[in-house]
């Protein structure tokens, strides 16, 4: 396993294992293999609703608490500095845990400023390891850092060989601010995984398009998070440390990127739209 050192001198694995849209019934099962091959790194939220299912696996799991890195995301319905703090609590209380090693705010939206102090003071409180943002695009990433005490430790966006975030890491590179990717695969979008010029790189390398995707996300040191409910793939995306791509392979890559989301521009106003139908549907799974 590679780590990338945060802002803070915490050390947080490259490649972690998320969660979103597994199913209740079969996350603590996929979390338990996920551990038992070899991650550390585990990416959940309160809107994935399975936070509970992930606390059971660790719980269960052999591995020693110190050893391993979990991750939730506050939920924008849980923004405003009492709610978010009460709820960080929650969802400590569901992973059964008694820190957190990173907590994120899910989307750029509503009260992120309230909710963002509480993360600030739970941090002095040592409830939480680094504290961080997620979906925040560069003019807000730079206004959150600026006008707060404790700078993000991560800011995690979609990053694919599609829509690659190159002027978005740059600047948070400038603002000591670790990227995370969600959605290396692009979910499959666009014929990504057949993509001729991954599946060349990959058929030289004697690997997989997801394990140069991976590989590709390690060497521009963004940490990536995999997801898959087979423990036979769980395997196969952590066998990305044993093989290096070439600069012209990387320069390949790079002319992939089309600089758009393969989901949804977080800067329009017909997303927040989405978003808050999000939240009134999803009131009552919180409540």
């Amino acid at each position: 396993m590679e780590y990338v050192t945060l802002n803070n001198g915490i050390k947080m694995p490259k490649l972690g294992f998320g969660v979103f849209q597994i199913p209740k019934e079969i996350c603590e099962q996929c979390v338990l293999d996920a551990i038992k091959t070899g991650y550390r790194h585990i990416d959940t939220a309160q809107s994935y609703f399975n936070e509970e299912e992930v606390g059971n696996a660790i719980s269960k799991c052999a591995t020693p608490r110190e050893e391993l890195f979990i991750t939730t995301k506050v939920w924008i319905d849980n923004y405003g500095y009492e709610k978010t703090k009460q709820s960080v609590l929650k969802s400590m209380e569901k992973l059964k845990v008694d820190y957190v090693d990173l907590i994120l705010l899910h989307q750029p939206f509503s009260n992120y400023y309230g909710a963002y102090r509480a993360l600030q003071d739970l941090y002095k409180e040592k409830k939480i390891r680094a504290i961080g943002v997620s979906n925040f695009s560069p003019d807000r990433l730079a206004d959150i850092t600026a006008f707060n005490a404790i700078a993000p430790q991560v800011n995690q966006v979609e990053a694919n060989p599609f829509h690659q975030q190159i002027e978005a890491q740059k600047n948070m590179i400038k603002r000591n601010v670790q990227m995370q990717a969600w959605a290396p695969f692009g979910e499959g979008k666009n014929h990504m995984f057949q993509n001729p010029i991954l599946k060349d790189i990959a058929d030289k390398h004697r690997k997989t398009t997801a394990q140069v995707i991976l590989r590709w996300l390690m060497q521009r040191n963004i940490v990536a998070l995999a997801k898959s409910i087979h423990i036979e793939r769980m395997k196969e995306n952590l066998e990305i440390f044993d093989f290096q791509i070439s600069d012209e392979e990387m320069q390949q890559i790079t002319e992939l990127d089309t600089k758009t989301s393969l989901f949804f521009d977080h800067q329009t106003p017909e997303t927040v739209d989405r978003f808050v139908n999000l939240i009134e549907e999803r009131k009552e799974r919180f409540s």
